[in-house]
């Protein structure tokens, strides 16, 4: 995925829980047509192993404020 393509997504100074941040970024891909990434961004979060590999798959999809 190209960089310039990722949607923005503030994460920064929100709720911490992987599972408020995985909404955050579901619904900012969705808000962009990205619904497929949406999904895709989900299957591998929870899938991950950590917080850490979580946070690294997320921002694979959106930019980080």
């Amino acid at each position: 995925m190209e960089e310039n393509l990722k949607p923005t997504c503030k994460l920064v100074g929100e709720d911490g829980n992987i599972f408020s941040i995985l909404g955050r970024v579901s619904r900012t891909l969705k808000a962009h047509g990205k619904a497929e990434q949406a999904k895709e961004v989900y299957e591998r979060v929870m899938a991950s192993g950590s917080y850490e590999a979580a946070l690294q798959i997320i921002m694979e999809y959106v930019e980080v404020e």
